[in-house]
């Protein structure tokens, strides 16, 4: 099982009403994540396995395990895409 966690030492972050507004301080670009994103986030600023990061979605809202996959890849590409995760 592959642990992802974000490249917390380039990244600061808040969390306001439910929502993360963060700064990518190697490209000076802002993110935001909606509610879901943030429930993400912050199992990602921990660490966390692709499977934990489904079950977290799931246990919050209420979506069927093909949503949560679907939206969990689609977050953690993002991520990724941006060099936001370490490994």
């Amino acid at each position: 099982m592959t642990v992802l966690k974000l490249r917390a030492e380039r990244l600061r972050w808040v969390e306001a009403d439910g929502e993360v507004v963060a700064l990518d301080e190697h490209s000076l670009m802002y993110l935001n994540a909606n509610p879901s994103g943030a429930l993400l986030w912050d199992a990602l600023a921990a660490g966390a396995t692709r499977e934990q990061l489904i079950d977290e979605l799931m246990g919050a809202f209420d979506v069927d395990a093909e949503m949560a996959s679907r939206d969990v890849d689609l977050f953690v590409a993002d991520l990724e895409s941006r060099g936001l995760l370490e490994g």
